[in-house]
C-alpha cells in the first residue's frame, strides 16, 4: 500500500473513493485477486494502530454479524480486531416500554456461536488498513479530495483538488450517506426524514450485561443498549437512543448523573444503576437510498448507496455484502476478460444487491413506524406481535436469520477471495 503520490495519471482498473470501513473492505478484496486499485481517502493519514482499540471505547460503533465477521476473518483482520477490543453478544432482548411484550433471542437458537459482536469502527477500519498494506496492487493516497468526475470511452477519470486526475476503467462511490461523488455522477437519492435523533454515548453498569444487547420500544423512540466488553469485565454498553429532536435537546441538556438516572428508569432498571461516562452526541437520522447503484463506469456502495435507521444495526453489515458481491462480480468478470466498468457487470451487481437493501430499509421503517404509533390498538398489536414471535418458533428463527446475517451469506467467490490470495 502505498501512500505516496505514486502514479499522477496512470490508469487503475478501479478507483475506490472512501477509506471508510467498506471502501476499504473492496480495496482489501479486489487487491487480493491482483487487481490495479487505488483507494482514495480525504484523510490526512491511515489510523494509528498503536493506540486504536485502548483506553475509552469510541462512540462509534457497529454490530457485526457473523456473516461480516466471516469476511473480515478471511482478510486477515479479525485477529488482529479480537486482540484488541470485540464484544461479543449472545442473546438479545427487546421488549415495548408501554406494554407486557417482549422477545429474546439467543446464539443457540439461531444455531451460531454468537448473534454478532459490538465492535468499534476504529477498530474494524484500522485492521483493514493494515491488511492493505500487505497488497502491492493497491495504492491507498490519504489527503486526497476530490474535485470533479469525468467519463469518457475509456472510463471514469476522478479530478483531485491539487491538480492530479486519476483514470479506472471503473469508479466506486463509498464516501458516505451524503456521497459528493454520488452528486458529481448525477445519481439522485430518495431521502426520508425519519423525524428522529440518534443520542449516542457510553455508559457503565451497575450489573454486568451478560452479553446481552437490549432494546426497549419507547413512545418516543427505540432505547439500545449495546455490550462492551472493557476492563475484564461486562459493564459497560453503548447507548443508541434514537428519538424526537426536542427529546434529543433535553436529554443532551441534562448533566451526566442526570442522564444516567433517565436511562437506568428507561430501561426499567434491568442493569440497575447506569452511570454515564462519555459526553453525548446527537446524530440526525435520515434514511436514504439512491435511485441507481450503477452507471456505465461507476457504482456505488456502502452508505453511498443505501443509509438505514440504526434499529437493527445492519448499515455496515449491508455495505460488506455490497462490497462482497460487487468484488465477486467484477473478478468473476475479470477471468472472463470483461473490464471492471463493463456495464453486464455492473448490472449484476446492482440487481443483486438493490433488492435486499430495498428490502431492509423498508422493514426497519414499519418498525419505526409500528412502535412510533400511540394509537391503543397499535400498542395492543405489538405487544401480541411481540410475545407471539415469541412463542411461534420458524418466525423467531427467520428474524434470527436476517439480524445475523444468514439469509445473505457471503459470496462463493468473495470467500475464496477472503481466504488466500487470488492474483
Amino acid at each position: 500500500m502505498s501512500t505516496g503520490q505514486g502514479r499522477a495519471s496512470a490508469p487503475f482498473e478501479v478507483i475506490i473513493v472512501g477509506g471508510g470501513m467498506v471502501g476499504t473492505a473492496l480495496a482489501c478484496l479486489l487487491g487480493r485477486a491482483g487487481l490495479e486499485v487505488a483507494l482514495l481517502d480525504a484523510r490526512e493519514a491511515p489510523l494509528d494502530r498503536d493506540a486504536v482499540g485502548k483506553g475509552p471505547p469510541s462512540m462509534r460503533v457497529s454490530a457485526l454479524t457473523p456473516v461480516s465477521q466471516q469476511l473480515l476473518r478471511g482478510l486477515g483482520a479479525w485477529a488482529w480486531m479480537a486482540s484488541r477490543r470485540v464484544s461479543p453478544y449472545r442473546f438479545m432482548q427487546v421488549w415495548d416500554g408501554e406494554g407486557s411484550g417482549e422477545v429474546n433471542f439467543s446464539a443457540s437458537q439461531a444455531g451460531v456461536p454468537v448473534l454478532g459482536h459490538i465492535v468499534e469502527n476504529d477498530v474494524t477500519l484500522a485492521a483493514l488498513e493494515a491488511c492493505l498494506a500487505e497488497l502491492p496492487s493497491v495504492q491507498a493516497r490519504f489527503g486526497a479530495r476530490v474535485a470533479g468526475l469525468e467519463a469518457d470511452d475509456a472510463g471514469r477519470t476522478v479530478l483531485l483538488e491539487d491538480g492530479r486526475r486519476l483514470t479506472a476503467s471503473l469508479v466506486v462511490a463509498a464516501d458516505g450517506a451524503r456521497s459528493p461523488l454520488r452528486a458529481m455522477a448525477g445519481i439522485g437519492v430518495c431521502s426520508r426524514d425519519t423525524g428522529q435523533v440518534a443520542v449516542v454515548t457510553t455508559v457503565r453498569t451497575r450489573l454486568a450485561h451478560g452479553g446481552v444487547a437490549r432494546q426497549v420500544f419507547l413512545p418516543t423512540g427505540p432505547l439500545a443498549f449495546l455490550p462492551l466488553h472493557m476492563e475484564g469485565g461486562d459493564h459497560h454498553c453503548s447507548i443508541v437512543w434514537s428519538t424526537s429532536p426536542q427529546e434529543a435537546e433535553r436529554l443532551l441538556a441534562l448533566s451526566r448523573e442526570a442522564l444516567g438516572v433517565e436511562m437506568a428508569v428507561a430501561i426499567e432498571h434491568r442493569l440497575g444503576e447506569v452511570t454515564v461516562t462519555d459526553r453525548a452526541l446527537a446524530v440526525p437520522l435520515t434514511q436514504r437510498h439512491a435511485e441507481r447503484y450503477v452507471l456505465p463506469g461507476f457504482a456505488l456502495v456502502g452508505d453511498a448507496a443505501h443509509s438505514i435507521h440504526p434499529l437493527a444495526g445492519q448499515g455496515v453489515n449491508l455495505g460488506l455484502m455490497d462490497a462482497a458481491v460487487l468484488a465477486e462480480e467484477l473478478v468473476t468478470g475479470r477471468r472472463r476478460g470483461l473490464s471492471p466498468g463493463d456495464a453486464v457487470l455492473l448490472g449484476r451487481y446492482a440487481r443483486r444487491r438493490r433488492g435486499d437493501n430495498a428490502a431492509m430499509l423498508a422493514l426497519m421503517d414499519g418498525f419505526r413506524l409500528l412502535f412510533g404509533a400511540r394509537h391503543p390498538a397499535l400498542t395492543l398489536a405489538r405487544n401480541l406481535g411481540l410475545s407471539g414471535v415469541d412463542r411461534f418458533g420458524p418466525l423467531k428463527r427467520l428474524l434470527m436469520q436476517q439480524a445475523t446475517g444468514h439469509r445473505g451469506r457471503l459470496p462463493r467467490a468473495c470467500r475464496a477471495l477472503s481466504r488466500r490470495d487470488a492474483g
